[in-house]
């Protein structure tokens, strides 16, 4: 029967042993709490690193497994060096810092570290591999897994496999620092739906495909195309199990530890702060802007009380260290100045609380102080929300948290700004009842109508629906080379004519047209194939490119698609349509325009077409001007008189039925009948050959997108081997 499989750095629970017995406790974290539900209706297996378990006995370590399997968890064994490496090192010294913007933090000389990263992630798809049965789906989750989706969908090309990111994706700008950028696109690009929080992380991370793997896409869409497969972007904002935050709020225990609270405050306003203590959640700077109203404001001194709850947090780093020294001297400094005593303007509390206790303080707060510098969803400011019963209290929330994109009644903050920070608290602590009971309310309404559970189901939902548009499991695998038998038949044909895109087939994409030229091996190639094959090399190149480049052999030579052909050993090039080209004028102007506005791009003119390159453009602003030059053609020309043709970062007017198809009838007039006849191609104007060509043609696409061709090739150098072999 078809399962979930759940995957997480960590495991829901954490192991240890005291006093020579075995403990297991259950985690109380934003994840383990938000997949509790989908791991028992489910009867889920959880697989995730259980903890260090070196220093157990060998019957510690069986009773560990037992206890596990009766959990339904499935351990991944980490060494603590490697451990160490893959988790202090990489994920949280080059991933974290970089996609919550603190690039000063960003180690970018850890390839050590990268190694790590990627042996844990290949020992999770080992152990994935070792439960997953057809049909079951596998839901990954977060930055210390990026390479995972890849790793399973190698070993299962059917699979369904999502995967979540629960922290902010940076813009395309910052993530392109990370050297290994495109092992992590790639590895993401391995799951059929990638969820984000937010629509914000989500167009980063589509521009940021764009611009690494030179994918022609829109920041915009919902979906890319990558190596033949379509890959949903979902945006799913986590949330929290609103209806047990209420019910603990509710609880006799909470409300007297919630009016215990208030007492000790004697009378004054409670701003709450509730944290890890990570040097992403603004802490330090929160405490400026008490100490700034506190400062600016001396009536407040007798009216406000600011409890900070830290929670521990990687305190073995270096960088955690610094914090926690920083918050310690700033709260310190700020009692001293405006402290009495009888009453501390500051309490800090730095430790782990129940949560029992955690929402007891929610229940006390006037206030909750929620400031993240950058920060993927925040989950405190939902909490505050759901114990809010009486619909009392007031949410300041960063406008870098992605909380903010849902919760819209909370007083919007920017928490580098000190001044605006002080006086959102002042506004908060004065803010009238009607007033808090109106913005409350509506968050209320929101936080439950879009509760963890939910969150959960929409992601599953997704992937099934992904997971429908696959094909079936016996035929998705696709064919990455050419078939021996092939190979065979085609070495043994008595004649054979080939059929062959330049660009993109016989060389790589260049970031220039001229860039292009043949080298010798090619040409060499190209010499020794027709001394005993018919070669007709078709292009959209311009034909003084082909005679230039390919004129001294004896080539059949096809330039602009088609349009002009040269036979081997003639000189002379003749068009398919004389007069074709009566309509360039105008759209030429059109492009000269787009492309004055577009830095990178150019126009390339042909006998009667006309293509805009952009390569080298900006990927946003080249996809947004493609869209625009669509836009005018149309309203300029009449589209049955032209087509506009997409390639490979370049989009080509020309005059409709003329492409590359065209030749293939006079091709195979001039074939001899038992001939073997193979097209070779990359992109789409390669398709009309494939097309025109009958079945017992053997057609090769060159790439992983989606083609009519019968066999595939992944790149130029595949081609050049497959040439080779022919003649060995």
């Amino acid at each position: 029967m078809p399962r979930l499989l759940i995957v997480s750095n960590r495991l829901p629970v954490s192991v240890r042993v005291e006093r020579g017995a075995l403990a297991l406790t259950r985690s109380s974290g934003g994840l383990a709490a938000a997949m509790r539900g989908p791991h028992e209706r489910f009867d889920a297996l959880w697989v995730g690193w259980p903890g260090n378990v070196a220093n157990f006995t060998p019957e510690q370590r069986q009773e560990v497994e037992s206890a596990l399997a009766r959990m339904r968890a499935v351990p991944v064994h980490v060494g603590a060096a490697e451990q160490h490496r893959f988790y202090d090192g990489f994920s949280n010294g080059v991933l974290w810092p970089l996609f919550h913007y603190l690039l000063d933090k960003v180690n970018v000389d850890a390839q050590l570290d990268w190694e790590a990263y990627r042996s844990v992630n290949e020992r999770f798809a080992e152990a994935v591999a070792a439960r997953y049965t057809p049909g079951d789906a596998i839901w990954v989750h977060d930055y210390q897994l990026m390479l995972l989706p890849a790793l399973l969908r190698a070993r299962f090309p059917a699979a369904r496999i999502g995967f979540f990111l629960h922290v902010p994706f940076p813009s395309s700008e910052v993530f392109r620092i990370l050297p290994w950028r495109e092992h992590i696109l790639r590895g993401l690009l391995g799951a059929d739906v990638v969820g984000f929080h937010t629509a914000a992380y989500r167009r980063n991370f589509a521009s940021s495909v764009a611009r690494v793997l030179e994918l022609d896409l829109d920041p915009e869409e919902e979906t890319i195309e990558h190596e033949g497969r379509r890959i949903a972007l979902g945006v799913h904002p986590i949330s929290i199990d609103t209806a047990e935050i209420a019910r603990l709020a509710s609880l006799p225990s909470v409300q007297e530890e919630a009016a215990r609270i208030r007492a000790d405050a004697r009378g004054r306003k409670i701003v709450l702060g509730i944290d890890r203590l990570d040097y992403t959640k603004g802490i330090p700077r929160r405490l400026l802007a008490i100490e700034r109203l506190l400062e600016r404001e001396p009536e407040m001194r007798e009216k406000l009380r600011f409890i900070q709850l830290a929670v521990p947090s990687r305190e073995k780093a270096s960088a955690y260290a610094e914090c926690q020294r920083l918050v310690h001297e700033m709260v310190g400094r700020t009692n001293g100045r405006y402290g009495t005593p009888h009453v501390m303007p500051i309490h800090y509390i730095h430790r782990s609380l129940p949560m029992e206790q955690v929402v007891a303080l929610y229940v006390a707060a006037d206030a909750m102080l929620v400031t993240p510098l950058r920060d993927g969803m925040n989950l405190v400011a939902k909490e505050y929300v759901a114990a809010r019963t009486g619909d009392d209290g007031v949410l300041i929330l960063s406008e870098f948290a992605g909380a903010a994109a849902e919760l819209s009644e909370a007083i919007s903050v920017n928490p580098y700004d000190i001044d605006a920070v002080a006086s959102a608290v002042k506004h908060a602590v004065t803010m009238p009842a009607n007033e808090q009971k109106v913005r409350m309310a509506a968050l209320r309404r929101r936080v439950a109508a879009h509760d963890v559970h939910v969150w959960a189901q929409s992601f599953l939902d997704d992937l099934d629906r992904a997971a429908a548009r696959k094909p079936a499991e016996a035929s998705e695998p696709r064919r990455p080379d050419v078939p021996p038998s092939v190979l065979e038949r085609v070495q043994h044909a008595p004649r054979r004519v080939w059929i062959l895109d330049y660009d993109g087939t016989l060389v790589p994409f260049a970031s220039m047209p001229e860039l292009a030229a043949p080298d010798d091996e090619l040409l060499s190639l190209l010499g020794v194939l027709s001394e005993r094959d018919r070669v007709h090399v078709v292009s959209g190149r311009l034909r003084a490119d082909l005679e230039r480049w390919f004129g001294a052999l004896p080539l059949d030579l096809h330039a602009e698609h088609g349009f002009w052909s040269r036979s081997r050993g003639s000189r002379e090039w003749i068009p398919l349509e004389p007069g074709a080209a009566a309509w360039k004028g105008e759209i030429r102007a059109v492009l000269e325009d787009i492309t004055r506005r577009t830095p990178g791009s150019f126009v390339e003119e042909k006998a009667v077409s006309l293509a805009w390159h952009y390569r080298r453009a900006d990927a946003e602003l080249a996809g947004e001007h493609a869209r625009e030059l669509r836009a005018r053609v149309a309203e300029r020309l009449p589209m049955d008189a032209l087509e506009i043709l997409g390639g490979a970062k370049v989009l080509e007017i020309r005059p409709r039925g003329v492409h590359k198809g065209r030749v293939v009838p006079g091709i195979l007039a001039d074939a001899p009948a038992n001939a073997a006849v193979i097209a070779i191609g990359d992109d789409r104007t390669d398709e009309d050959i494939f097309a025109a060509l009958p079945p017992s043609a053997h057609t090769i696409h060159v790439g992983t997108q989606t083609s009519r061709a019968a066999y595939r090739l992944p790149d130029p150098r595949a081609v050049r081997r497959l040439l080779r072999s022919i003649h060995a």
